[in-house]
């Protein structure tokens, strides 16, 4: 139990009258008639204010939270009776990696008996795997308003941090109403340069005007637009180094995490295009290979292989890891190819492969840039470290680019886009592919 501050002002109050009695005897008797009058208050409030028995609360949040975004957790707080409303504070134990907004460290609020109260806050996983939360704290207002109690309820649990499944779920969401453009995707509108029509749709300023459907624009009495569809059942693969280079951090996630957040949400939009998707994980080996395959049971092995796959301290073999696909996928595919790299023998090999690879499939070599290295290239020189700094961030700098552009005069597609718009700029360009018929 804890004193509010009301309390410390009517005891404060009663003691400078029982200070004054020496002016006055009646000051004292005053003095000593409010104490008893605030020790009657205080006994008066205990009683009516609810004790730790009648609270109950629980803890609710998706099965699987996802990696690198704000997951929403809501816990239900009921009161079974109550003679008015009640101040309430509540404090999660979350795992202390999460990441947390202070102002979602304590929630505050009020409930009212035979009611449910929910509170809500968000967390931000930094990395995959198996985490746990703790109990939950409560603190609630006496009815009267002269004191504050406080318990704890048992809530522990075990939850898992998968790849990012909320941008699943967001694109799932827009694509049933048509408003992809909200996610970032500029291509998003194209179905593609097929034959067959798929439906009749309201126009928008970028479509060709040889897809206006004149016939029903006239009964509609708006422009009307149809909608063509690709052709189905096209291969795409996702080849992703887990070697050394790709456990660096972006901030406080690593790179392999974006790339495998990337490669979930290329799976979920391609599978719903009806696309075969696989995927092959390497680095000084081959660590898994998923056969290109179609529908939702494809996505979900994809997201259950991808939940469990760790870096690793070593160089990739790309030299393995081309030969091991060559001799799996003979069907052309496209080939999205997740690495990263420096200036060192290994990028040889990979130019090497990536060009053979144009022989039979097309291949789209996709690195992930450092906000912060892009910043440093960029930072005015005021002494001898920052000109060290921006020195060094302009040779990485160079050699990247070095590399992208021998890549590119060989025929090979690149991306090199920052970490935070990674998942966009892949679905924009596997859109815009397909769009041109290329896989």
């Amino acid at each position: 139990m804890q004193l509010t501050r009301r309390s410390f002002v009517l005891l404060l109050f009663s003691i400078i009258l029982m200070g004054l009695g020496d002016l006055w005897r009646g000051f004292a008797w005053l003095g000593l008639v409010a104490v008893l009058v605030i020790s009657v208050l205080m006994l008066v409030d205990w009683r009516l204010t609810p004790n730790a028995e009648v609270w109950s609360l629980q803890r609710e949040h998706d099965e699987r939270l996802s990696l690198a975004t704000w997951n929403r957790i809501s816990v239900h707080i009921y009161l079974r009776h109550s003679p008015r409303s009640l101040s309430i504070w509540l404090r999660d134990e979350v795992p202390p990696t999460f990441g947390i907004r202070e102002t979602d460290r304590v929630l505050s609020g009020s409930v009212v008996g035979g009611d449910v109260r929910t509170l809500h806050y968000r967390v931000r996983p930094p990395r995959r795997g198996d985490y746990s939360f703790g109990d939950l704290h409560l603190r609630w207002k006496s009815v009267l308003g002269l004191f504050r109690q406080q318990a704890s309820f048992p809530a522990a649990e075990t939850v898992k941090v998968y790849p990012n499944l909320v941008d699943v779920r967001k694109y799932d969401l827009l694509v049933r109403q048509n408003r992809l453009w909200e996610l970032g995707l500029r291509k998003a509108r194209v179905l593609g340069g097929g034959t067959e029509f798929e439906r009749l749709r309201e126009y928008f300023p970028d479509d060709e005007y040889r897809r206006i459907n004149w016939k029903a624009t006239a009964r509609r009495g708006k422009p009307i637009s149809m909608e063509f569809e690709t052709e189905r059942s096209q291969n795409l693969v996702a080849m992703l180094d887990i070697g050394r280079m790709m456990r660096s951090p972006v901030g406080d996630v690593a790179r392999l995490d974006f790339a495998i957040n990337a490669v979930l949400l290329l799976a979920f939009v391609a599978t719903q295009k009806g696309d075969r998707v696989g995927a092959l994980t390497f680095a000084d080996v081959v660590q898994t290979w998923l056969a290109p395959r179609t529908g939702r049971g494809q996505f979900l092995r994809m997201l259950e292989t991808l939940y469990s796959v760790e870096g690793q301290p070593v160089e990739p073999d790309y030299n393995r890891a081309f030969q091991y696909f060559s001799t799996r996928q003979r069907k052309r595919s496209l080939v999205l190819v997740f690495t990263d790299f420096t200036a060192s023998f290994s990028t040889d090999s990979l130019v090497a492969h990536m060009s053979l690879l144009r022989r039979r499939h097309l291949p789209l070599l996709i690195t992930i840039g450092d906000p912060s290295i892009h910043r440093l290239a960029r930072q005015p020189i005021t002494d001898s470290a920052t000109l060290y700094q921006r020195t060094v961030a302009e040779q990485l700098l160079d050699e990247r680019k070095l590399i992208l552009e021998r890549l590119q005069r060989l025929g090979v597609l690149t991306l090199d886009v920052p970490a935070d718009k990674l998942s966009v700029a892949v679905i924009d360009k596997y859109l815009e592919l397909k769009s041109r018929a290329l896989i």
